[in-house]
């Protein structure tokens, strides 16, 4: 496994990082064949708590991540690692079959922005004030593998395309806990009309024989 461990606003010694370093190991090993990358970040709070954050790459595009919060940074990981543990033997099976199909799935560039949250920076028909600016990628997924992604990670939301109509689709979290999707009527691109092909032109019927004709050929037989 490659692991990762930071500190922020405190030091990680090394019987903390040792103890985060076999937990993890172990969870992985019980999952996964292949060594998988983790990182785990531990924040000493404002109000002297401690908090820990778990990022797994578990499959292709598909992030596991995990926090908890306790007076030492000890129980502070114990706790989110267990989450980590419950939600990976809850989608154990779905994970298998994800990494049997998966592939190099396309991607769309999309420009992602972030705005000021303050109600009042919207008053008074001002456009709301802009934080950041950056590139971001939306992915091609089937809707089983979007609502995976979102289970699996922290995103309150999450817009995919769609491959079975080639539109927009978005997956979330509903407040009562389930997962919501929205498939936009006509979100589809609409195909071009083929184009009609010309009727193939009629063969011009057999002209009668002329009357002069048919006077030679009775003559000939006289003859």
């Amino acid at each position: 496994m490659e692991l990762t461990v930071k500190g922020k606003h405190l030091d990680v010694g090394d019987s903390l990082r040792e103890h985060v370093r076999m937990n993890l190991t172990n969870a992985a090993a019980k999952y996964f064949r292949e060594p998988i990358e983790a990182t785990v970040v531990f924040t000493k709070e404002k109000n002297h708590r401690y908090k820990a954050d778990i990022s797994i790459h578990v499959g292709h595009g598909i992030v596991l991540e995990a926090h908890n919060e306790a007076d030492d940074p000890y129980p502070a990981f114990d706790g989110a690692s267990k989450n980590v543990v419950k939600r990976l033997s809850k989608y154990k099976d779905r994970l298998k079959d994800h990494h049997k199909r998966q592939g190099v799935s396309e991607t769309t560039a999309a420009a992602y922005t972030t705005f000021a949250g303050n109600e009042n920076e919207a008053e008074g028909g001002k456009e709301p004030a802009v934080i950041a600016e950056m590139d971001t990628q939306v992915p091609t997924l089937a809707v089983a593998d979007a609502v995976l992604r979102l289970e699996l990670g922290n995103a309150p939301a999450l817009m995919f395309k769609n491959p079975g109509h080639g539109g927009y689709n978005m997956v979330y979290r509903r407040k009562d806990g389930n997962i919501g999707w929205i498939d936009p009527e006509g979100s589809a691109p609409k195909k071009k009309p083929a184009k009609e092909e010309k009727p193939a032109a009629k063969a011009a019927p057999a002209k009668a024989p002329a009357k002069q004709d048919k006077k030679k050929a009775k003559a000939g037989k006289r003859r």
